[in-house]
């Protein structure tokens, strides 16, 4: 086929000798990357008994935190439920009762308090946008498993221990 200028391209066809017809420098260059690699430090861990380390900013799973007299510091506000970009947490407020008010400082608790970890990505926005500070990214890697329904953590995985257990 003619290009629009009129010029034609002319291949020019060597032949091969007999080398290159036995294939023989293309099977020594590979046999050369093979032996490169073959004896270089593998590049993959024992994931059981080895753990690979993580960086300081790394992002694991949520926790809502205590205070110092080992009260939930979560107040409920919802400001991280609107931060979120996932829109992975949902939350429902709801207030102390009578007796209670002198024990906490808040009059309102998040009585529901769940982040679906299939939509979550990890971003943070939810702890800086904490005015109590009271979620964290700190934990471990989101475990693996095999129900949609798992995914889903509530107040009894997200809630750090007491202090005096």
């Amino acid at each position: 086929m003619e290009s629009l200028s009129n010029k034609k391209k002319v291949l020019e066809v060597k032949p091969l000798n007999i080398w290159e017809r036995a294939y023989l420098p293309a099977i020594f260059k590979g046999l050369a990357i093979t032996m490169k690699h073959f004896f270089k430090k593998p590049v993959t861990i024992k994931y059981p008994e080895q753990k690979r380390e993580f960086s300081e900013n790394f992002r694991g799973m949520h926790s809502l935190k205590r205070d110092e007299h080992g009260r939930e510091r979560c107040t409920a506000c919802g400001l991280c439920a609107l931060s979120c970009p996932a829109e992975a947490i949902t939350m429902t407020a709801a207030e102390r009762q009578k007796g209670e008010e002198n024990l906490y400082r808040e009059e309102k608790y998040a009585a529901v308090y769940e982040i679906n970890m299939l939509r979550c990505i990890f971003c943070g926005l939810c702890e800086e946008a904490c005015p109590k500070e009271a979620i964290y990214l700190d934990g471990d890697i989101v475990p693996a498993d095999y129900l949609r329904k798992d995914f889903i953590y509530g107040k009894d995985k997200l809630v750090e221990a007491p202090l005096n257990q």
